[in-house]
């Protein structure tokens, strides 16, 4: 019965339950609302929001993607995931470059994640597997980098200027595992977001998909540039007098 119904119908009914489900994921253009959410949101609800809402939301276009596939529409299907997930990456790598604020850029870095599994759930094949175990690790490594202590030691902002030096400085020894999850969320070995990473990237290339696999090096490279940036002189760099006299007046 599937293979009976309409192909426009069933383009027509992919392209609102994209939308829909896509704004839930923050696919770009359809993003605009996480920055703001994870920058004004507690970690808690950081956490839940990219460990657990982007997620139903992918498992709902999966869903979706199992449909069309009996349908024998995957085609379209597939080539609008290609090329939102693409966008996506490309709007998170553009606006993560120099981004001050630690809880945006996590909002931006959530957008590039969704995207890669937009992109791989689009590549199809050996990639849908990738993307599902992409699940499990953004959302560990997300959750953790959400909720970790450190970036709460001056609990009214979350600028990195004003954070600098301040985790390795206030919690020396959790400036480790803060480091530890700017590594893995950027999907950088031996962490798990790297292998469901590779896993795509690989399946994009040995498909013959390689302009997909070159923009997707690339934005992944100018994606971890720019994390650096802010995340490395937080942990490492001097801290600010402002951070001093917060300690002080915390520890009296």
């Amino acid at each position: 019965m599937p293979a009976k119904l309409s192909s426009g119908w069933v383009h027509a009914a992919f392209v609102f339950l994209l939308i829909g489900f896509g704004t839930k994921m923050g696919l770009a253009p359809l993003h605009t609302w996480k920055p703001d959410a994870y920058g004004e949101a507690p970690g808690l609800v950081g956490a839940l929001l990219s460990g657990g809402l982007v997620n139903l939301a992918f498992l709902a276009l999966l869903r979706v993607y199992q449909i069309c596939l009996a349908t024998r529409e995957i085609t379209f299907f597939q080539n609008a995931l290609v090329v939102m997930g693409l966008i996506s990456m490309i709007v998170a790598a553009i606006f993560m470059a120099r981004q001050a604020d630690f809880k945006r850029m996590l909002a931006y870095s959530s957008v590039e994640h969704v995207g890669i599994m937009a992109v791989a759930l689009g590549l199809g094949g050996k990639a849908v597997f990738g993307a599902l175990f992409h699940i499990l690790a953004n959302g560990l490594t997300k959750g953790s980098c959400s909720c970790h202590p450190a970036i709460f030691t001056v609990p009214t902002t979350a600028k990195a200027p004003i954070m600098s030096g301040v985790p390795c400085a206030a919690f020396p020894g959790r400036a480790v595992s803060f480091l530890a999850g700017f590594i893995a969320i950027t999907g950088s070995p031996p962490f798990a977001p790297f292998i469901s990473e590779f896993t795509i990237i690989s399946s994009a290339f040995i498909g013959g998909q390689m302009l997909i696999g070159t923009i997707f090096l690339i934005s992944l490279t100018v994606i971890f540039i720019g994390m650096a940036l802010t995340v490395l002189p937080m942990v490492m760099g001097e801290v600010p007098p402002t951070a001093k006299q917060h300690r002080i007046a915390t520890r009296s």
